[in-house]
């Protein structure tokens, strides 16, 4: 059975990727620094305009108090998109949340799952096998979604991939508070897409198949479960069932 499930545009994911930081950066700008806790791509939901919910409240907590870093608390979360100081120590900062968050628009630059035990080995996780390449142009252009076409700006595409890249540094520290996403968000939103006159793809760094392997590449969960735009077909993300406990 072919699908008819269009992959999303450039500027629509850029459009999730606006919706879902601001959502973040209002529960980090609030008196008591909400932390979201579960920050990962199925739990994002459209409507039928692609505007951008947060939904699944369940594991969100209070940050820490005034003249603390962090709140210790038992491990929860999506493995794939867990920050890496949380996983480790069970400490949860307010820029916990924005790791998750580099990691999703890793997910909509490239159109491959955060956690994907089909691929091969070292490439089951996706910020470990593909974080290298968002620093260089060329690499860049590789691991870019193939089904965009090359339908986006390449500078756009490399602030996209150098954001994600300061969401994804291992110290808290160092990452941008989200209101500073948004701002990036915005930036590269501005940028227009001049259509060139051909566009010849590159070849994408494919996980390579093994005898017996099924052909499977387990699409990002950014693409909508339904066909049709209608109000009545909500576009959700399908759940991921690998979690940290």
């Amino acid at each position: 059975m072919i699908s008819t499930v269009q992959p999303l545009s450039w500027s629509i994911r850029l459009k999730i990727a606006m919706g879902a930081a601001k959502g973040l950066a209002f529960l980090h700008s609030s008196e008591k620094k909400i932390i979201y806790r579960d920050f990962k791509a199925s739990n994002i939901l459209l409507d039928g305009h692609f505007n951008a919910k947060l939904s699944d409240f369940g594991l969100a907590k209070n940050g820490p108090l005034a003249g603390d870093s962090h709140v210790t608390t038992r491990v929860m979360g999506t493995y794939g998109y867990a920050a890496p100081e949380y996983v480790a120590t069970g400490h949860l900062y307010v820029k916990s949340d924005v790791y998750g968050f580099g990691v999703v628009l890793l997910e909509m630059l490239t159109g491959l799952r955060a956690l994907d035990s089909n691929r091969p080995s070292g490439q089951h996780n996706l910020v470990d096998w593909l974080k290298p390449s968002l620093s260089d142009r060329r690499k860049l252009v590789r691991i870019m979604d193939q089904r965009l076409e090359g339908q986006y700006p390449s500078k756009g595409a490399a602030l996209a991939a150098q954001l994600s890249l300061k969401c994804l540094a291992p110290e808290p520290k160092n990452r941008p508070g989200m209101k500073e996403v948004v701002e990036s968000l915005e930036q590269i939103q501005a940028i227009k897409f001049i259509p060139k006159e051909s566009y010849r793809p590159a070849n994408p760094p494919q996980p390579t198949r093994h005898p017996g392997q099924h052909s499977s590449h387990n699409r990002s969960p950014l693409h909508p479960a339904y066909g049709g735009t209608g109000a009545n077909k909500p576009h959700g993300y399908p759940r991921s069932p690998t979690a940290v406990r």
